[in-house]
């Protein structure tokens, strides 16, 4: 990791408000379970949608 100091203070205020939204997400609940909904990944972070092997993107 790059020492934070050479970095110019946009950079560094930048920084400092990811790693709060990085903690916030953290702190955040887990999606309640979609009853009938998919297995496996959330589709609509990946982009798509699949249903009886049709793919549908968003």
């Amino acid at each position: 990791m790059t020492d934070r100091a050479d970095l110019p203070p946009a950079a560094q205020r930048a920084l400092a408000e990811a790693e709060e939204r990085r903690k916030a997400a953290a702190k955040a609940q887990p999606l309640p379970r979609e009853y009938g909904g998919r297995d496996g990944p959330e589709p609509v972070r990946f982009g798509d949608y699949e249903k009886n092997g049709i793919a549908v993107d968003f």
